[in-house]
């Protein structure tokens, strides 16, 4: 059964199994995070993702992308709700609903980051890292405009 919602006069679903790439693509180059990210990036992602679509009807307004062993570990990522259908709750609902995925079931840990977002992840269970002092990484800040194509004279 596919969830459902409905706000007002709009109704959604949320789908695994159907993305619209132009439309996450159109979403995520926006995205403070990845900022100017090429469409064939998006793709690639997606297509080695767990993807959640959340469709208006037959339009792609929102994503949720979890990178997942589908056994032990998933990074939740790319959460976006396109601007014209923010405030409603659907952020909440689409990574709630999203996390009852059978193959998110079972695993041992689940980590996001976020910039500003900790109050809705909380709601969901996330809590700060445990052991922070254990983490690291690389980090390419401003690696998608730094090879945007330059705009036409």
């Amino acid at each position: 059964m596919t969830p459902h919602i409905q706000r007002g006069e709009r109704d959604y679903t949320l789908r695994f199994d159907a993305i619209d790439l132009d439309a996450v693509h159109a979403m995520l180059v926006r995205a403070y995070w990845c900022e100017g990210i090429p469409r064939d990036t998006v793709a690639r992602a997606c297509a080695n993702s767990l993807c959640a679509s959340l469709f208006c009807g037959a339009e792609q307004v929102g994503i949720a992308r979890w990178v997942t062993d589908r056994a032990t570990f998933a990074y939740l990522c790319d959460v976006f709700v396109h601007e014209a259908h923010r405030g409603l709750g659907l952020g909440r609902w689409l990574v709630g609903e999203g996390m009852k995925h059978p193959d998110l079931q079972g695993l041992r840990r689940q980590v996001l980051f976020t910039k500003d977002m900790q109050p809705l992840y909380a709601q969901l269970g996330f809590q700060p890292l445990a052991t922070p002092d254990r983490g690291m990484e690389i980090v390419h800040p401003n690696l998608y405009r730094r090879h945007a194509p330059l705009p036409a004279a």
